[in-house]
């Protein structure tokens, strides 16, 4: 009965998070007649291809899902590759300096991004950077960054230092016992950390609103629909939108394993 009830709450949160999904997806091939009624349907009796002709020959859509995809790599990619060995640091260090590191890495946290989004586009205008994937990249840094070392900073301290220990009696030097022994071990939460930088950054609005003029990301080109009052274009906007966190989350699920460190010290 146990086994029941949580497979019964299971299915009710997975539920729960895939209709509002399923609802726009619907929105977006829906017909005005089937949408526009007193009591709509929750299954799709007739569809229409017409809103996502409107969006896709706007000249709106690959501009700004280009530059979101990009800013989002480039911004996860420079993450771990600044976080990782910094968090690593961190989580060898005596319990007491580490404290004080992710109470500091909190307290970055607590400034709000509206309230510094302004600050830094005016810095950014007089480095000639706005309305550039390079000034994006380097904003979205400043709230992912503290972001993915705290998580980095917990995976790496429960990895146990007898690995390090073996691989140091068997040769290795310590950059080699990084790049080949713990990173590895450590792969679960680096991607878990990844994923979770990529999908703030694709989905980020504050940032990409003052520091980009010309060439919008997706998230404002949905604002811009509506703001219009398209919601049938504002659907299948946003359902652009999730198409990419769907084959991003599939992709790295095969890295989110409660079990990833079984195995890893034997004897």
């Amino acid at each position: 009965m146990k086994k029941i009830g949580f497979l019964v709450i299971v299915f009710l949160i997975c539920l729960f998070m895939v209709i509002p999904l399923y609802i726009i997806v619907k929105v977006s091939f829906g017909t005005s007649e089937e949408i526009l009624t007193q009591h709509p349907t929750l299954l799709p009796h007739t569809f229409t291809l017409d809103h996502w002709k409107d969006v896709l020959s706007s000249g709106n859509i690959w501009g700004p899902f280009f530059k979101s995809l990009i800013v989002a790599t480039s911004t996860m990619v420079i993450s771990v590759l600044l976080v990782a060995p910094a968090a690593y640091s961190i989580s060898r260090m005596d319990k007491k300096v580490k404290y004080t590191y992710i109470m500091t890495l909190f307290f970055t946290k607590m400034f709000p991004t509206v309230g510094i989004a302004l600050p830094i586009s005016i810095r950014f205008l007089k480095w000639d950077l706005l309305d550039s994937n390079v000034g994006l990249i380097m904003a979205h840094l400043i709230g992912q960054l503290p972001f993915m070392a705290w998580i980095l900073v917990s995976t790496f301290s429960a990895i146990p230092k007898d690995l390090e220990e073996a691989a140091q009696i068997d040769g290795a030097s310590k950059m080699r016992t990084l790049l080949y022994v713990i990173f590895p071990v450590a792969v679960q939460g680096i991607a878990v950390s990844g994923l979770y930088v990529w999908l703030n950054s694709w989905n980020e609005f504050t940032y990409a609103l003052y520091l980009s003029l010309t060439t919008k990301t997706l998230p404002l080109g949905v604002y811009y629909y509506v703001q219009r009052g398209g919601f049938f274009q504002q659907a299948a906007y946003a359902t652009i939108l999730a198409i990419p966190v769907i084959i991003i989350t599939f992709i790295l699920q095969r890295y989110l394993k409660s079990d990833y460190l079984s195995g890893a010290v034997k004897g």
